[in-house]
């Protein structure tokens, strides 16, 4: 330590401090591309490997990298940055709505830049099969367990499940492909055994299909370019929104007012449906022209006054 340093200790150590602080290598880009180069490849062959689809993997790994550098505060402080973006990578991959039906599955072609993977050798071939005629729970815990050789609790995190349930899945798996595959001989080996057989034989599966990433500026420069698009769309709708709202408050009526009552040359004044209900003089004496009582014979009303009681004839009986 210099003279200067033992004189003035603070200053010395904000100056450390400083210099670790603007370090380019301890930079958010620069732990995130070391994250990507370190974890890229991998994890597009498990995906490969969940899938058996070449373009599906690369688009599964490039999204969840993305979503990664878009969240890098959240993905950076996580105890597991890589399980993190593995669990991302295989939920997007795995999800139902991407597993089209066999019949209508179109042969998956190299897309530009993308070289096409080898063909795999016979035994690759049919592991790759068997694997995917596994339900996904029990492919990805087998894939989990025995392929990355997390434990069972680890395994039971990341699929999401208690740790009794991970552990019937991965049995469920292993008695599937002991059938399927009867020349890895799981039949006649303990639990470990068989586990450690998988993990061998996956490894080399993954191993067998070579992939070459994207760069990671490319990734991070297509994240901020997402972004930027989402920001802008929440912003037009929200403005849309708001214009149409002005609008309809503009083009709206100020509110309900109710007709204007029609006053008559003299007398009260009549509320209209009074004077529809009511038939005017001209009407009345129409009807009464067109609707006089009929003319009854003199005999016909004598026998009618006659019928009624006493108490109610005006005029005495005629006989």
């Amino acid at each position: 330590m210099s003279e200067h340093d033992r004189r003035h200790p603070d200053q010395s150590s904000d100056a450390a401090s400083e210099t670790a602080g603007n370090d380019p290598h301890d930079s958010p880009s620069a732990r995130f591309d070391a994250l990507y180069g370190a974890h890229a490849g991998p994890l597009i062959q498990q995906a490969l490997v969940l899938t058996g689809r070449a373009r599906l993997a690369r688009r599964a790994v490039r999204r969840a990298f993305r979503t990664a550098w878009q969240r890098w505060p959240e993905v950076a402080a996580a105890p597991d940055p890589v399980g993190w973006v593995r669990a991302a990578t295989h939920d997007y991959a795995l999800a139902p709505w991407r597993r089209p039906l066999p019949g209508l599955r179109p042969a998956e072609r190299p897309g530009p830049g993308t070289p096409a993977p080898p063909p795999a050798a016979p035994q690759d071939h049919a592991l790759l099969m068997a694997l995917r005629a596994l339900p996904v729970p029990y492919r990805r815990a087998l894939l989990l367990h025995d392929g990355l050789g997390l434990g069972l609790h680890e395994t039971a995190l990341e699929v999401e499940a208690s740790t009794p349930a991970a552990t019937g899945r991965l049995t469920h798996a292993r008695e599937c492909l002991a059938e399927r595959l009867p020349e890895l001989g799981l039949h006649e080996l303990s639990p470990d055994a068989q586990g450690a057989v998988l993990r061998s034989r996956l490894t080399a599966l993954a191993a067998s299909r070579p992939v070459v990433p994207p760069p990671a500026p490319k990734v991070r420069a297509d994240a901020e370019r997402w972004t930027r698009l989402t920001t802008r769309a929440g912003f037009g709708a929200a403005g849309l929104l708001a214009v149409t709202a002005l609008a309809v408050s503009f083009t709206a009526p100020d509110g309900y007012r109710p007709p204007r009552p029609v006053v008559a040359a003299s007398g009260p004044v009549v509320p209209p449906s009074a004077r529809a209900a009511a038939p005017s003089v001209a009407q009345q004496a129409h009807r009464g022209r067109h609707h006089r009582a009929p003319h009854h014979p003199p005999h016909h009303r004598a026998a009618a006054h006659r019928a009624l009681p006493p108490s109610a004839r005006l005029s005495p009986d005629v006989r």
